[in-house]
């Protein structure tokens, strides 16, 4: 097993990439915990991942509820060996339409609670750990309505970075897995019936090489490898899981006619 005798912790992982990935690390041997806003999924989601699971129930933009919330954790886990801030939210910020409070609730979910996520880990990481961060396509690629996110997004990137060096000193390393467009709840309010849902994923798969969404399992696959000791060596890095729509966009659908 991959991650035996590890531990994890996992914010936002009761539902999409958070739990594939959950699930993922407890069939590798981990002990995992999860954070999540709602009781009710959050016990749904334990009982997916398997005995054992810690589910710590915490907003992550309520920054004393998160701390309180990872304490919590550790004191259950002991430690732990590898931290994957994941929690996030999706919403358009459309120039000249946007509130102060849409604005905000996204800077504080996808950026504020993960540089706080990891500071209120760090003092229960273990030296040689491993941090990951949850990014996303939208950093790099220029979308309409969507400064707010791609915004955090880009922030996370940096974060990455800085991250890295600031816990190499304890040989921590801090990596970043960029999702492109994946099947997961994020879509439920852009397009809650099946119907709308496939109407959206044809017009998206257009611009992807691979003519598809990706897969909760395919990301948390990425998160696998950067959590467990093959990747020791791999720090300040970024894994991109798109399906080629930054790295070959030429090869998507919409060019090939």
């Amino acid at each position: 097993m991959r991650l035996a005798q590890k531990t994890a912790l996992i914010t936002g992982g009761n539902s999409g990439i958070g739990l594939a990935t959950a699930k993922m690390f407890a069939a590798e041997g981990a002990r995992v915990a999860i954070t999540g806003r709602d009781r009710r999924k959050l016990d749904e989601a334990a009982a997916l991942i398997g005995p054992g699971t810690v589910a710590i129930q915490a907003d992550v933009t309520d920054i004393e509820a998160l701390e309180r919330g990872i304490s919590e954790a550790a004191k259950e886990l002991g430690r732990f060996d590898i931290v994957f801030a994941n929690a996030g939210i999706g919403g358009p910020t459309p120039l000249g339409q946007t509130t102060l409070a849409q604005f905000d609730q996204i800077i504080r979910t996808n950026l504020t609670a993960v540089f706080f996520t990891v500071q209120a880990a760090l003092p229960h990481l273990s030296d040689h750990g491993s941090v990951i961060l949850n990014g996303s396509v939208h950093a790099v690629l220029g979308l309409p309505h969507s400064a707010g996110y791609a915004a955090t997004k880009a922030g996370v990137r940096a974060m990455t970075r800085n991250f890295a060096t600031d816990l190499a000193p304890r040989g921590i390393r801090v990596n970043q897995v960029t999702p492109g467009a994946t099947r997961t709840p994020i879509w439920d309010n852009r397009a809650p019936t099946a119907a709308e849902y496939a109407a959206l994923e044809a017009t998206y798969a257009r611009a992807i090489p691979f003519g598809r969404f990706g897969e909760a399992d395919e990301l948390a696959q990425a998160v696998l490898f950067l959590a467990s000791d093959e990747s020791r060596y791999v720090t300040g890095s970024e894994i991109v899981v798109d399906g080629g729509t930054t790295g070959a966009p030429g090869g998507a659908p919409v060019y090939r006619g």
